[in-house]
């Protein structure tokens, strides 16, 4: 599925992500964590085309990505719930679902409409209010939601329950497992180290750029040292 091999990456001459390998496997959780600034966001974004490789190859399904635009990649099956959501306000939670599959045929929307619905029953009363008025939960719900009507085959995510109440933060993870039980890949970015390590098969810890830890899920939760040392954060 998705193979860094020595990725660098970053902004202008700033270097935020340094030699990173990792692999994200079909059908697994890869758990991508580290304390602010640690490089998980400029990560993502590279996977996803939004931030120039310095260095190293990006490789999904086989093929080297490093240098296509990002609309290539959603093609390819790579979608992206950003940091913030990053919603459009001004519009119906409809019209953001649409803007999401873009990249998908006009038939296709009704079907992955109803896979959203079913992850998130709390959407379907409110296709047709603005985005912007909904709580935080419900618009990461949302943007999880945008990013699956891409019918990805890697999703990824960034800070899912960041600023959320802990009965919605459940309710995302459920629907994270649910995909990740249908056999799609998932790359996490979480602040919630406990949770990442509940749904994750792997960790990889990033600090200043680079991974300094990588490993199974079950050896990150026999750890207890793991999260002090690098994140400075309980768990």
């Amino acid at each position: 599925m998705l193979q860094l091999d020595r990725l660098t990456c970053g902004y202008g001459p700033f270097r935020a992500v340094i030699d990173l390998s990792l692999e994200v496997p079909d059908g697994s959780v890869l758990a991508l964590i580290g304390a602010n600034g640690a490089g998980k966001s400029s990560t993502l974004m590279a996977v996803a085309g939004h931030v120039a490789a310095m260095d190293g190859r990006i490789m999904f399904d086989g093929a080297d990505i490093t240098g296509e635009p990002a609309r290539a990649r959603v093609r390819r099956g790579i979608a992206l719930a950003p940091e913030g959501r990053r919603l459009f306000p001004d519009l119906t939670v409809q019209e953001n679902l649409t803007v999401g599959g873009y990249s998908r045929s006009r038939r296709a929307e009704a079907r992955n409409v109803e896979r959203v619905m079913a992850l998130f029953p709390r959407l379907e009363g409110r296709l047709k209010q603005l985005a912007g008025s909904m709580s935080g939960g419900e618009q990461q719900m949302l943007a999880i939601g945008r990013a699956l009507m891409a019918e990805p085959t890697l999703l990824m995510i960034d800070e899912v329950s960041l600023g959320l109440m802990p009965a919605v933060i459940d309710v995302c993870y459920a629907a994270l497992g649910r995909l990740r039980d249908d056999g799609l890949a998932i790359l996490l970015v979480e602040q919630s180290t406990q949770r990442a390590f509940d749904i994750a098969d792997a960790v990889c810890v990033l600090e200043s750029g680079k991974a300094v830890w990588t490993g199974s899920a079950e050896a990150a939760r026999e750890d207890p040292a793991l999260v002090e040392a690098y994140l400075g954060l309980a768990g």
